[in-house]
């Protein structure tokens, strides 16, 4: 009665296998496939990708960064930044730009020192397009400087590898817009120097 039925409706029956057993067919081989041991690998492994990917993007967007504050830095100092030091200290009456060259190099020694002459002649007028080209901004604490150059001098001074700028004042402001730049310099070029909290024991 059943097979007619069926047949009537348009229903063809499968031979040999009813659909409750097809069903739980099915949800074996569906487990079976879950259960798998190279699927959950291949998920962990993928899983491990892209938290690789996500974790490494930044730390190369930082690098493509840094990388282009050296070629224009190269441009602007004509020095290899790569083969030269750079150091910048908050100090209590002002600061101090450090550059020198990492090995003998007369040539570099004499480019560095004519550098720090050049741009404290700059600074002093107010110009700091320098550090503005070098790092693609103005740098935090030169707006203040700029008001206040009247109130900030700027000594050259050679040194063995190259040569130093000391930045000296005695307003408040100024120097607290010179250890913004100074801080913003030692992170951008990666460059060591002293800190503020540090600055009232070391003093050139």
């Amino acid at each position: 009665m059943s097979s007619r039925v069926g047949a009537r409706d348009g229903v063809r029956p499968q031979r040999g296998l009813t659909p409750s057993r097809d069903v739980s067919h099915r949800s074996s081989r569906a487990g079976a496939a879950s259960a798998d041991p190279s699927t959950s690998l291949g998920m962990t492994a993928a899983v491990a990708a892209l938290l690789f990917v996500l974790h490494a993007a930044p730390a190369s967007a930082q690098d493509t960064t840094f990388a282009g504050v050296q070629i224009r830095g190269r441009a602007a100092m004509g020095v290899d930044q790569y083969t030269s030091t750079h150091r910048f200290d908050a100090l209590p009456d002002g600061g101090r730009i450090e550059l020198q060259r990492d090995s003998a190099d007369s040539a570099g020694v004499a480019t560095i020192r004519a550098h720090i002459r050049a741009i404290a002649k700059a600074f002093e007028s107010g110009d700091f397009s320098t550090p503005a080209f070098v790092h693609m901004r103005m740098v935090p604490g030169t707006d203040v400087m700029t008001a206040k150059r009247a109130l900030i001098s700027y000594e050259p001074r050679d040194l063995p590898r190259g040569a130093e700028l000391r930045i000296r004042t005695t307003d408040p402001e100024a120097i607290a817009a010179i250890h913004r730049f100074m801080a913003f310099q030692r992170s951008d070029h990666h460059a060591g120097g002293q800190a503020p909290e540090s600055a009232g024991h070391h003093q050139h």
